[in-house]
């Protein structure tokens, strides 16, 4: 079981003290989310609570993730990072490559990109990107990312995207992971076809039930056998055994915020570096 650190809506003047922090104490990455703004009126319910009210408040910092990993792999050494999740559809998908390739030289490959489609209609008007073709366009870009992050001359033949012969540099040493959230057929699918799956909140059965699905699909598509992650975080688990139990049913990877266990959510730097501390100890290095 690998463990990363969410830090969701965390202060921004907090973010390096929790990097270095999760570097010294073996957490495995930190998990970064994505938006572009935080809307005022949306109609578009968010898809992840009961009523559709969004889970932060609109004070809520939203550090762009590149910019953010390239700040924070400067003062660390083995720790990771990821998205959780990018809205590429979003973006052109050049300037996704670049960023997120750039990120990946810099932090010497320590870098995936978790990738959503995305559930905010407005945000994407704003952005000037269709709603309506953003998985269409996700599955496309996510080839040309490929391509584009390889060496040498590469183009692109495809509906939305097509791209002549072209270089982009620098180019990571290391092929760049790929993990997709979603909790629809469509984004299992999605996941099943790339290197990993980032799931929500779940409790450890509701967890093991979508990863019993993903590897149902993932030997359909021929892939049981390729390395696969299976990243979510969850709600009832507090010890060791029950991050093992997770791990039985098949999570590889638990993401957290440590100071929660110790402190609440609401808590200081100092607090949330204890709590980090604390977690390593009393989860992480008992189970090994």
């Amino acid at each position: 079981m690998r463990f990363s650190i969410s830090v969701a809506f965390q202060p921004v003047d907090h973010l390096v003290a929790i990097a270095k922090a999760a570097d010294e104490c073996g957490y495995d990455a930190l998990s970064i989310p994505d938006h572009v703004v935080d809307l005022e009126s949306l109609e578009t319910p968010y898809p992840y609570t009961p009523d559709g009210a969004r889970r932060w408040e609109h004070d809520a910092p939203w550090p762009d993730p590149w910019v953010l990993v390239g700040a924070l792999s400067a003062v660390t050494t083995n720790l990771n990072f990821y998205t959780s999740v990018y809205v590429a559809a979003l973006r052109s998908p050049y300037q996704v490559a670049k960023s997120v390739g750039t990120a990946a030289v810099l932090s010497g490959n320590r870098v995936a990109l978790g990738v959503g489609v995305g559930w905010c209609r407005e945000e994407f008007e704003l952005m000037g990107e269709d709603f309506g073709t953003r998985g269409k366009r996700t599955d496309e870009a996510l080839d040309l990312l490929a391509e584009l992050w390889s060496p040498g001359w590469n183009s692109h033949d495809g509906e939305f995207y097509p791209t002549p012969r072209l270089v982009m540099e620098p180019t990571p040493t290391v092929r760049i992971p790929i993990y997709v959230g979603g909790l629809s057929e469509i984004g299992m699918r999605r996941a099943a076809r790339h290197d990993g799956w980032i799931g929500d909140l779940y409790s450890i059965e509701e967890a093991g039930g979508h990863a019993k699905r993903l590897a149902e699909i993932r030997k359909e598509l021929g892939r049981e056998d390729q390395d696969f992650r299976f990243i979510t975080a969850l709600n009832d688990a507090f010890l060791p055994e029950h991050f093992a139990a997770a791990e039985a049913a098949g999570v590889t990877d638990t993401w957290t915020m440590p100071w929660a266990y110790y402190h609440g959510l609401d808590c200081t730097v100092e607090q949330k570096v204890d709590g980090i501390r604390r977690f390593a100890e009393d989860i992480i290095k008992p189970l090994g």
